[in-house]
């Protein structure tokens, strides 16, 4: 299971209905929050993500999207926290990121460390996924992220491994999905492509933060399940994304479409939208034929693996008797 939890929507200034900007990813069970704006940490406790994040991905330092962290540090200490968390953030962040973590004096009671990543790297190497850095185009050092999860074993044909190939059920049917050779006790050879399809798709979520549409977007986003970008503006202010390096909604959906995205959902509004923001939804829509969301504050999307009939086994290996 993956589950985005939008924590905040706004663009550079707050609404009542939109807080800055933050978002909440839960990946099986490891959970990871992207940007921090102000108050953040209400909204973790209002949507109920809870506060078991080990890692903070910053996509640049404006304070829409950063000023959170000393409130969210503070909390974590005062409430006993003992796990470690790491802090990333674009190239030239990390004397900024740190004055944050210790602002007011304050020195967190749990490790915090704070890593500078660079654009084409990996910020996290998991054997189950990546989060990997991507350029994006600001007035001021900026990443996106991408979470990239590795292949998965292509499915088991019981069928033919029962009824053509006569294979008795038991650990050569894992030895097989785990692509070893077997050899049976009657002497046949067994090799994994007999019983075992290609290797399917993991998920891939990409979040670009504040960013002008950029071709590292593209690449980045290749046939991800959802792109996650920037929308301040309708077309109508175009020229107003162009002079503070933001997107309209139309400019994100032919990013997304350039990248054969399934989903694209719109953030980063601004206050001036405050209550047609639909428009930008609508914008969208015309220029993409996948899914378009604008999110509100709270809302969560599940993001299911690609062969969705699938998404029960996840690629596990076939029971063994």
């Amino acid at each position: 299971m993956i589950r985005v939890t939008f924590l905040g929507t706004s663009g550079a200034v707050p609404t009542v209905a939109r807080a800055p900007s933050a978002l909440h990813l839960n990946r099986e069970g490891d959970e990871f929050l992207f940007d921090c704006g102000e108050g953040t940490q209400r909204q973790m406790m209002r949507y109920g993500t809870g506060f078991g994040f080990s890692h903070l991905f910053v996509t640049h330092l404006h304070g829409d999207h950063v000023l959170g962290i000393p409130g969210l540090i503070q909390s974590l200490s005062f409430n006993d926290r003992e796990e470690p968390l790491a802090i990333h953030g674009p190239p030239g962040s990390k004397r900024h990121l740190r004055d944050l973590v210790h602002a007011a004096g304050h020195d967190p009671s749990f490790p915090v460390t704070v890593h500078e990543e660079r654009p084409g790297g990996v910020a996290l190497d998991r054997e189950e996924y990546e989060v990997r850095t991507f350029e994006t185009e600001h007035h001021t050092s900026s990443l996106g992220y991408a979470l990239v999860e590795a292949d998965r074993k292509g499915r088991f044909d019981r069928e033919t491994a029962e009824q053509e190939l006569n294979i008795p059920p038991g650990p050569a049917y894992g030895k097989l999905h785990d692509g070893q050779t077997v050899e049976l006790d009657d002497g046949r050879v067994i090799e994994p492509e007999q019983v075992v399809g290609p290797p399917r798709p993991g998920r891939r979520v990409v979040y670009t933060g504040d960013t002008r549409p950029v071709d590292a977007t593209v690449e980045a986003a290749e046939g991800a399940d959802l792109l996650v970008h920037d929308a301040t503006f309708l077309d109508e202010d175009g020229d107003r994304a162009r002079q503070t390096a933001h997107s309209t909604a139309a400019e994100a959906a032919q990013i997304a479409g350039r990248a054969g995205a399934e989903r694209l959902a719109l953030t980063h509004v601004s206050s001036r939208y405050a209550g047609r923001e639909r428009g930008l939804e609508r914008e969208a829509e015309r220029a993409f034929d996948g899914e378009v969301f604008l999110p509100d504050d709270g809302d969560e999307v599940e993001v299911p693996y690609p062969d969705a009939d699938d998404a029960a086994d996840g690629g596990a290996a076939p029971d063994v008797e």
